[in-house]
């Protein structure tokens, strides 16, 4: 690494300095909260055929990243493995069923990333789990402040789960291995020189965006070991004229690199999906619950939904032929919820999609760009729903923020239930899943008994 004596200080280097800071009560607890989310969707995630394409790579002798400086961790489903497989595999499986989390204002899912890559680089190591959450925490930080300030361009055509993952996944990493403030600089330099991930994969029925979470979780591993070793990348690699911002982000925000923020960790601003979607897609879902109610034997006649652009962009699809199709669809989100009610994860199947009723409800949706929704996003994902009903009556709904979101938050024995339902869809059994459950629940200390006890459970 180059002597950085003479030259001002970095836009990585002031990031560093607060990544450091002492975790505190409130911040830990939110990433075991974020851990317990993560292990439902991983579980799940783990049990698809996707999911087992994936393990398939750590059976057949790794995912084609080398191993490196520490030592084994368990991959869901596949046993002992290299901690950057580790890393991989784990990576793949938490975004495959939609319901990861999500930071609004950077539009990314910090967990599939940043969890795979500390619970690897922790178990390898031997680390606690005060240790753990403490690199969980910063972790998110790195990442959403990257995602933040890379700017509504580059959400156009990049995946900032993508392209932003690594640089969490090297802060998580580099918190464990104990590096000091050189070595995390380089290795967020590493990491921010390996981003990738363009948006053609929702255009096509393919897996990409699994391939997406779990190369960033491994190249933020790749990027920590370098580090360790003395092989760190550019200080200016997010400012420098040939660095991301300029390659990459055309309206890019520096300042949410380095903005305060009350001094709270963002992890706390983090939003967790109650529902099956795209998260796009879940306040419309909460409006069309509360109209559900009012419907009194009624059937609607015309739907119609008002939102922000980003919402149409990513999800105004009338006929899903899919289920990922159908994840990222407005219209059958809206028909499913006023039809059956809080949608499980068997609304989105095909079966579903093919039901006539279905589709007659969802040719009645007709999305458009309104405001306050619009002006509000991304600070607020907001839907109104309006329905003309049989009668000629109308009712309207507004939802300014979705379930799950800060404003409008989830409690924990939500998650504990949304872990349970997709635990018991993945087919484990009620003992394990208690289990499981419990021994998140119990990650606090200095004990690395205690992060095996979790990673024992899982598949």
């Amino acid at each position: 690494m180059s002597d950085s004596s003479a030259s001002p200080t970095s836009l990585t280097e002031q990031l560093g300095q607060r990544l450091v800071r002492p975790v505190d009560a409130a911040a830990r607890a939110r990433a075991r909260l974020a851990v317990l989310d993560w292990a439902g969707c991983a579980v799940i995630g783990a049990a698809t055929d996707t999911g087992r394409a994936f393990a398939r790579l750590a059976a057949g002798g790794g995912a084609g990243v080398p191993g490196g400086v520490a030592g084994p961790s368990r991959v869901l489903g596949a046993g002992r493995v290299p901690v950057r497989d580790a890393a991989f595999i784990n990576g793949a499986y938490g975004n495959i069923y939609e319901m990861d989390d999500v930071d609004r204002q950077a539009v990314l899912h910090p967990g599939p990333v940043v969890i795979p890559a500390a619970l690897a680089m922790a178990e390898a190591l031997g680390s606690g789990p005060d240790a753990l959450l403490d690199a969980v925490v910063r972790g998110y930080e790195a990442m959403v402040r990257l995602g933040r300030a890379m700017g509504p361009a580059h959400y156009r055509q990049f995946h900032p789960t993508a392209t932003c993952g690594a640089f969490g996944a090297a802060a998580a990493a580099t918190s464990l291995m104990g590096l000091d403030q050189a070595g995390l600089t380089g290795a967020l330099g590493t990491a921010a020189t390996r981003a990738a991930g363009l948006w053609q994969c929702r255009h096509e029925p393919v897996t990409t965006k699994q391939f997406h979470t779990a190369r960033a979780a491994a190249g933020g591993i790749e990027a920590a070991q370098l580090a360790a070793i003395g092989l760190g990348g550019p200080r200016f690699i997010l400012e420098g004229p040939q660095g991301l911002f300029a390659g990459m982000a055309p309206d890019a925000r520096p300042a949410e690199i380095t903005a305060p923020h009350d001094g709270a960790w963002l992890i706390l601003g983090t939003s967790i999906k109650p529902w099956p979607a795209c998260r796009h897609a879940h306040a419309a879902i909460d409006a069309a619950l509360i109209l559900r109610a009012e419907a009194q034997g009624r059937m609607p006649a015309a739907i119609q939904l008002r939102t922000f652009a980003d919402a149409l962009t990513f999800c105004d699809r009338p006929d899903p032929a899919s289920t990922i199709q159908a994840k990222f669809s407005l219209q059958h989100a809206v028909a499913v919820t006023l039809l059956g009610g809080p949608p499980p994860l068997a609304a989105f199947e095909p079966e579903v999609i093919a039901d006539p009723v279905v589709a007659r409800l969802r040719a009645m949706v007709t999305p458009v760009v309104a405001e306050p929704y619009a002006g509000a996003y991304p600070r607020r994902f907001g839907t109104g729903l309006t329905i003309t009903w049989d009668d000629g009556t109308t009712s309207r709904a507004e939802v300014p923020d979705a379930l799950g979101d800060p404003e409008n938050p989830v409690d924990d024995a939500t998650v504990v239930a949304k872990t349970r339902t997709l635990a018991r869809a993945a087919g484990l059994d009620e003992q394990r899943i208690g289990a499981l459950i419990q021994a998140i629940e119990a990650l606090e200390g200095s004990d690395p008994a205690r992060i095996a006890a979790v990673t024992a459970i899982l598949p």
